[in-house]
């Protein structure tokens, strides 16, 4: 098993079936490839995604440049899976970062952030104790400061479902690579 981290964006997936996630994710299935192969080629190209088995915990991980450049709409696909989906995605070089979650085809969460420009380009639901940790005020106004790094995409993560940047040890199985239609 190999983590992942910035410059990228995921999806986290709880009880998710990788099969289930890469045909609500409309993703042509190629196969089974090793952990640091499928992230390499999940990061470097627009097209493919790579998904993890199920982690402990649960969760399965869907990650990939194309979701970065392609985000899929959370509240469908949490709807398709009839599960929570959590979308997380982080580039360090325009200080873009955002998180989502849905819950069974209702988005409960979203933020967005361009750090860049300081603007705040999506905030809907209220920030939970995990985002308030993280730096986030309680609501947003145009009088709030908002201030977020990538180092608080994978704090969210973690104490959501999973920090990508921690994946060690013996992977539970290989992972699958999809590819855009």
């Amino acid at each position: 098993m190999a983590g992942f981290g910035g410059k990228q964006a995921w999806l986290a997936i709880r009880d998710g079936d990788p099969g289930a996630v890469l045909g609500a994710l409309d993703l042509r299935d190629l196969g089974e490839v090793p952990w640091r192969s499928g992230l390499d080629v999940a990061h470097l190209s627009d097209d493919r995604v790579a998904i993890t088995p199920p982690l402990p915990g649960g969760w399965v991980l869907a990650v990939g440049r194309h979701l970065l450049l392609h985000p899929p709409a959370l509240d469908d696909l949490s709807k398709v899976l009839d599960t929570e989906v959590q979308m997380f995605a982080t580039h360090r070089v325009t200080e873009t970062h955002r998180w989502q979650r849905a819950v069974r085809g209702s988005l409960v969460r979203s933020f967005g952030y361009v750090g860049q420009t300081g603007d705040v380009t999506s905030w809907s639901g209220d920030p939970d104790a995990v985002e308030r940790a993280a730096g986030l005020p309680a609501a947003f106004d145009e009088d709030a400061t908002v201030l977020v790094s990538e180092r608080d995409v994978f704090r969210v993560a973690a104490g959501w479902s999973i920090d990508p940047t921690t994946l060690d040890g013996p992977a539970p199985g290989p992972l699958r690579i999809g590819a855009a239609r």
